[in-house]
Parts: C-alpha cells; sequence; structure tokens
C-alpha cells in the first residue's frame, strides 16, 4: 500500500498522464483485507472486507457512495454480483465519504447545461454519440494494452523503460506546448463540461495516458477515460447539434462504461457526478 500510494504520487508530481482511483482502489483493497487478516475472517468475509476497502477509499476520493459500492461489486467480477456485500459496502462508502467531507473536500460534482427535452431526434442523437463512445472505448483499451506489449518487446529491462517512457512523456508535453494531459486533468474535464475542449484534446489524452502506464508508472485509467470521454463527447455533441456540455456529460459517462464494462455503475455514476440544468 505505500509503495503503490508513493508510486502514484511521483507518476502526478513529474507529470505523467493518470488517474488517481488505481491506486484509491489497490490501497482501500489492501487495507480491507489487511484487517480481515489481523481479525482472522475466513475467506468469504476476506473478500467482503477487501471490497469495503474499495468501496470506501473510492467513495472518500470522488464524493460518489453509491457508484463506489456498485463499481466495486461490478469491477471485482463482470457480470456476477456479490449481492451480500451490498450493505456492508454501502455503509463503507458512505463513512468513507463523510470522512472525506470532514476533511474539507468537497466531492467531484459537473454541472450540465443545455440539456435538451426529450424526443425522438434527441433520442437518436444520443444514441449515435454512444455508439461513437463504445468504438472510442475500444480504442482506448486497445491502446492501453498494446502500448504496455510494445515497450515490454522493444525495451525488456524496466528501469530503462519507465526512464524512456517519462522522456517521451515529457518530449510530448514541450512539443504541444501545455500541461492539460499530464496528471488526472480534472481541469480539462471541467471546462469540457462548460461547453470548452479543444478537438484533438481526447486522441492526444490517449497518447499521453498509454505513453505514461505503458511504461509502468502507477495510477488509474478511469480518470483518463473520464477526460477523454468529456472532450470528445463535447466535439461530436456540436457536430450532432447537441449541447457541448451535454456532449461532455454523456461522453464521459458512456466512456467511463465502455472502458470498465461496469453499466449499473456508469447509470449511477451519472446521478451523483452529474447535475442537469433543462433548456
Amino acid at each position: 500500500m505505500p509503495v503503490i500510494f508513493a508510486s502514484t504520487v511521483l507518476t502526478h508530481l513529474c507529470g505523467g498522464s493518470a488517474g488517481r482511483e488505481g491506486a484509491a482502489l489497490q490501497i482501500g483493497g489492501g487495507i480491507g483485507w489487511s484487517l480481515g487478516r489481523l481479525f482472522r475472517l475466513d475467506d468469504k468475509d476476506m473478500r467482503l472486507a477487501t471490497l469495503c476497502g474499495m468501496s470506501a477509499v473510492f467513495s472518500a476520493l470522488f464524493g460518489t457512495p453509491l457508484t463506489a459500492t456498485i463499481f466495486a461489486l461490478e469491477v471485482i467480477s463482470v457480470g456476477v454480483m456479490y449481492y451480500s456485500a451490498i450493505v456492508p459496502c454501502v455503509i463503507a462508502a458512505v463513512v468513507g465519504d463523510r470522512i472525506s467531507s470532514l476533511f474539507g473536500i468537497a466531492p467531484t460534482e459537473f454541472l450540465l447545461t443545455g440539456v435538451p427535452e426529450g424526443s425522438a431526434l434527441g433520442v437518436a442523437k444520443v444514441a449515435l454519440l454512444g455508439v461513437l463512445c463504445a468504438v472510442l472505448s475500444i480504442l482506448f483499451c486497445v491502446c492501453m494494452h498494446q502500448s504496455a506489449a510494445l515497450y515490454k518487446k522493444l525495451i525488456p529491462n524496466k528501469y530503462l523503460c519507465a526512464a524512456v517512457g517519462g522522456l517521451l512523456v515529457a518530449l510530448l508535453t514541450l512539443l504541444v506546448g501545455t500541461r492539460d494531459y499530464n496528471g488526472a486533468g480534472m481541469d480539462v474535464i471541467a471546462r469540457a463540461v462548460a461547453g470548452q475542449a479543444r478537438p484533438e484534446a481526447f486522441a492526444l489524452k490517449i497518447l499521453f495516458t498509454a505513453l505514461t502506464l505503458g511504461a509502468g508508472f502507477k495510477g488509474g485509467e478511469i480518470v483518463p477515460a473520464f477526460f477523454t470521454g468529456a472532450t470528445f463527447g463535447n466535439v461530436i455533441g456540436k457536430l450532432l447539434g447537441l449541447s457541448p456540455s451535454f456532449g461532455a456529460g454523456l461522453g464521459l459517462v458512456a466512456l467511463f462504461c465502455g472502458v470498465t464494462n461496469c453499466p449499473v455503475s456508469s447509470l449511477i455514476l451519472s446521478v451523483e457526478l452529474l447535475s442537469l440544468i433543462h433548456i
């Protein structure tokens, strides 16, 4: 747990493109498992303690207790829901969220504007954006996996691989002339949901994240997926005649769903993370 925490901090400190949630889930799961071992729980309860730890830290990080609960249950075993863990995970998630609030950490929240009234044409546009986000989520996952494989093939030494990856990220940052694609990029996500995004932002974020995580740096893929989906949805939403803010919100949730394969969590995330204003 201390190692994943320190390595994730170093990744962000030095400009790597990665999220925080990967470390949060590992740290939370590790704390839960360690406590389970301390109290000599059996295998079933050890698994339950691990899920509670994951839910608690994810909830404390984003301020989304219901999403944290269902996400931990969905992501741990795709297609199988561990129903007996729901109540303990909800309690752990709410406690984690409340403690985070006591430290003055505000929950992550985005305000969508320009939400249209429901119509057949509007539903068709949203469905088309969903299909495009599905294709982009495939591209995102392929890039993450192939970059790691390519690094390993070309540079077998892990330390040299990390050095080369860090150099590539630094050079690319100088080339694009902005630090928008370093770190998690929450400020760029906020701007995209507010209606402003560069057309190439989603592609560059995928490239930066693939170079960072493929080289062995630590962090998560969820916030980069938020970034990619929000900027992509903003740009494509305008082309489809949707509000760029609304398109960004749709893209954020749709890409999260495509990348994690957690549809129920994605629906709940849209409620907890996004506030809507109708036109």
